[in-house]
């Protein structure tokens, strides 16, 4: 984690003592792999999480709504929040802009809620880079076959974007050992149990632990000797 991250969090630590540590779970897929049906279950799960919500330079598809599915700015302004070192991340991807702001990070830290970030393999390793702690999730679909049916069946794009699409996915499945999980995506109950199990398994990590522990190996060295002994 770099040393802007570290002093925020810290001061955040100390501000909200009773709050438990985020955690950041980065979550990266190639399009059509059933990634943002996951997320949105996921969050639906109860399990006290945030969304991240990132800001981008392309228009809005269908129908995705500014705030909900993405924040959407004008390239200079996203060029000069990225010069303000506003985006914990961000990628240029098919010519347009994607980022994570620092924002979000506040925020969740305030509620005590664990992040999940919804991005892409470049941006998943600038992260990885300034919050070395944060857990990355990769999810594919069974095969290049049905990605491209999922992709086809969605019917927004054409025989071109189709086809840059799983192309693009071959370069990004190539990168899957960068990721501490993989999830084939077979079965959506089923793969968004397991998303939930990952996350609760990495709240009782040790070293997410720390200050929980604390507290309790204290108060047994503050407890007086048994009269018994």
């Amino acid at each position: 984690m770099n040393s802007r991250t570290i002093a925020d969090l810290a001061a955040r630590n100390a501000a909200h003592p009773s709050h438990r540590r985020t955690t950041v779970f980065i979550i990266s897929a190639p399009s059509g792999s059933g990634k943002s049906t996951l997320v949105s279950r996921l969050l639906a799960s109860g399990l006290g999480l945030r969304f991240s919500v990132s800001y981008t330079t392309r228009k809005p598809r269908g129908t995705e709504r500014p705030g909900e599915s993405y924040n959407y700015i004008s390239r200079p302004e996203f060029e000069a929040r990225i010069q303000r070192g506003e985006f914990l991340e961000h990628a240029l991807v098919f010519g347009n802009y994607y980022g994570t702001h620092r924002e979000v990070l506040e925020q969740a830290q305030s509620e005590g809620k664990d992040l999940i970030l919804d991005i892409d393999v470049q941006g998943a390793r600038q992260l990885k880079e300034s919050i070395p702690e944060a857990v990355s999730i990769f999810i594919l679909a069974p095969s290049r076959d049905i990605l491209e049916q999922r992709l086809r069946a969605r019917s927004e794009d054409s025989q071109e974007v189709i086809q840059r699409r799983l192309r693009e996915a071959a370069e990004e499945i190539r990168n899957y050992d960068q990721y501490d999980y993989v999830l084939v995506n077979h079965q959506v109950e089923e793969s968004v149990s397991t998303l939930a199990a990952i996350i609760r398994a990495e709240r009782v990590r040790r070293i997410r632990m720390e200050d929980q522990i604390r507290p309790i190996l204290k108060s047994f060295e503050e407890r007086s000797p048994s009269l018994f002994e």
